[in-house]
């Protein structure tokens, strides 16, 4: 499985950008697709994370990026995105994708190479 981010960058305070996560090597549907950030001095952290499945487009996300963060997917172009609004400078890290190793668990077996989000103040 491989997954290629992209969509990082530099950003005001209270702007907005859109990372995209493109998933080859297998079939998309029924696994779990996520987004984990990591930012300087710290451990990774769990952001957000959607079933892959087909009739599915809830997200789950981690507290501090509720109702700013939104998960979404494109079964079509095996693609998941990360909307972020109002960004603030916490939000500043590397940002990974990551793909499930099991269908409808939350086992993140594969990792995107990481895109940078550096939000200033």
């Amino acid at each position: 499985v491989q997954l290629q981010a992209s969509g990082g960058g530099l950003v005001q305070a209270g702007g907005s950008l859109r990372l995209s996560c493109a998933a080859s090597g297998r079939t998309f549907s029924g696994y779990f697709m996520g987004w984990f950030r990591q930012a300087p001095g710290k451990e990774r952290e769990f952001v957000a994370a959607i079933s892959a499945a087909v009739s599915w487009n809830g997200g789950s996300y981690t507290d501090s990026v509720k109702g700013r963060f939104t998960i979404s997917k494109d079964n079509i172009k095996s693609t998941v995105y990360l909307q972020m609004n109002s960004l603030k400078p916490e939000d500043t890290a590397v940002y990974y994708c990551a793909a499930s190793g099991d269908k409808g668990r939350q086992n993140w077996a594969y990792w995107g190479q990481g895109t940078q989000v550096t939000v200033s103040s």
